[in-house]
């Protein structure tokens, strides 16, 4: 027998469901990094999955496409031959922003885009990765401060 958790009240917030892929909660708020970014909002452990990203599976040559009309670019390429497009994804990691000094990564497992701890990362703290190669080719600034800072994305 399941039995359904009570309404709030006004006196409670709402329960906030994540799905099963998103194991630590995270919460998106404005990042000195850029725009929004994703930090923790509890303490994750080092080598453990954050969570994920899901999104439309489009070719490369469309993500190729779709990363010279826009400025914000949320795609990943899986394989020479397939991609993801997050732009219209709800989940909290898209919003993961790059960091010089990541504190996690992005790996891509099969066909998922999935986000690791490197080290302990402490609530209120923003996850971020290296992006590595991507489609700004060095022409969009880096802003992540961190020491060594590259410069460029």
């Amino acid at each position: 027998m399941t039995v359904a958790a009570p309404p709030p009240t006004a006196h409670s917030a709402p329960r906030v469901v994540r799905p099963p892929y998103q194991k630590y909660d995270v919460r998106v708020q404005p990042s000195p990094i850029d725009g929004h970014g994703v930090f923790a909002a509890e303490p994750i452990p080092p080598r453990r999955k954050i969570g994920e990203i899901r999104g439309e599976s489009i070719s490369v040559s469309e993500a190729r496409i779709r990363a010279t009309r826009s400025e914000r670019i949320m795609i990943v390429e899986l394989s020479p031959r397939r991609a993801i497009d997050f732009s219209g994804s709800t989940d909290p990691m898209r919003f993961t922003n790059h960091s010089c000094a990541p504190n996690a990564r992005l790996c891509i497992r099969d066909g998922r885009v999935e986000f690791y701890a490197l080290r302990a990362i402490e609530p209120g703290e923003e996850v971020t990765v290296d992006y590595g190669e991507t489609h700004h080719e060095g022409r969009l600034a880096c802003r992540c401060g961190a020491p060594g800072c590259v410069g460029r994305l």
